[in-house]
């Protein structure tokens, strides 16, 4: 299931962070060098931990040349959390008042899930 893949991947400490300083640079995105030196955190390390982020779907790259910028998917988190809120907690109000369908990302688009089995509708 895509949940435990995203949950895995931002259950560690520094992909978190990456995730993080990623989320904050969007939509410019940074590359990895970059990444390695917000975070103190060795090249070859750094490319480790965005190949897991990427396979979960939590970041994207593009290249231009020899330069790869990375950039964060914030529809996966969004989706993670519709699915715990709407999958998971289904019929409990406490968790899914107001209703998950509602929930709109920052660029105004309608939220929709992916990682569960079904969108929501």
């Amino acid at each position: 299931m895509k949940a435990i893949e995203v949950m895995s991947a931002l259950a560690q400490p520094t992909r978190l962070e990456v995730f993080t300083h990623l989320a904050r640079a969007r939509p410019d995105g940074l590359s990895p060098g970059q990444l390695a030196e917000r975070i103190g955190t060795p090249a070859s390390t750094m490319s480790v931990h965005l190949t897991i982020l990427s396979r979960a779907g939590l970041v994207s790259s593009t290249k231009a040349g020899r330069s790869i910028t990375y950039r964060a998917e914030p529809d996966a988190v969004r989706d993670l959390a519709l699915f715990l809120m709407h999958d998971c907690c289904l019929g409990c109000a406490d968790v899914t008042d107001p209703k998950p369908e509602q929930m709109n990302c920052c660029c105004g688009e309608r939220v929709k899930s992916v990682i569960g089995d079904d969108p929501i509708t």
